[in-house]
């Protein structure tokens, strides 16, 4: 499964301003986003498995790959690309286990020495972060970020994709990708755009010109 990820989003309804997340992600997809990943952290298992199924119709046909936040029992069940999985969550190895060596699973780190075990145990790309202040996500360190400078210490450490989060949009996102990152994730940047579409254009923009800066 392609993990070069340049665009990447997280779902949270909380943040759409009355637009579902379907129609959210129908908009990103259109914008051009490499990935979802299906959070929903305040729903029941239930509606995150009905709409997880949804989610998954839609990014197959589009090419994008579709994750679940967490829960490894609905990335099955929705028959997702794979999980992304935080310090709570089931250790990468006992994911890969339940999926199948073809799932995707991600992990969350915000040091160096999370990424190398991370990478050591077999994940397949890394979200780092939160790289700056951001209220909208439940990581470490969101009072201040972690800086793009512990963004390219990572990137520097592993031989793995890394997907910076946390507090980016279309003005910081090249920041990121120069320090080192491989592509970015967002919640609000797209979510919480007046046009998810347009915002999702312009923060691929962003993130290939830091490819090429």
């Amino acid at each position: 499964m392609n993990t070069d990820i340049e665009t990447y989003l997280v779902t949270q309804t909380d943040l759409s301003g009355g637009r579902s997340t379907v129609d959210v992600v129908r908009a990103a997809i259109a914008g051009g986003v490499d990935a979802v990943q299906l959070r929903e952290k305040h729903a029941s298992a239930r509606e995150r498995y009905e709409l997880g199924r949804e989610l998954r119709e839609m990014t197959a046909d589009a090419d994008v790959l579709f994750l679940v936040n967490d829960r490894v029992d609905i990335a099955a069940a929705a028959d997702a690309d794979g999980v992304h999985l935080g310090d709570d969550d089931l250790p990468v190895s006992v994911a890969r286990d339940q999926l199948g060596s073809d799932a995707v699973v991600g992990r969350s780190v915000s040091t160096v020495e999370d990424a190398r075990v991370a990478e050591d145990a077999g994940a397949d790309y890394l979200g780092v972060g939160s790289v700056f202040s951001t209220t909208s996500k439940d990581v470490r360190d969101e009072e201040s970020g972690i800086g793009v400078e512990t963004v390219a210490e990572i990137a520097a450490a592993v031989d793995l994709p890394v997907v910076g989060i946390g507090g980016i949009t279309p003005s910081n996102a090249a920041d990121v990708v120069a320090a080192g990152a491989d592509g970015v994730a967002v919640i609000s940047a797209i979510t919480g755009s007046d046009d998810p579409e347009e915002a999702t254009r312009r923060l691929g923009t962003a993130v290939r010109n830091g490819r090429a800066s």
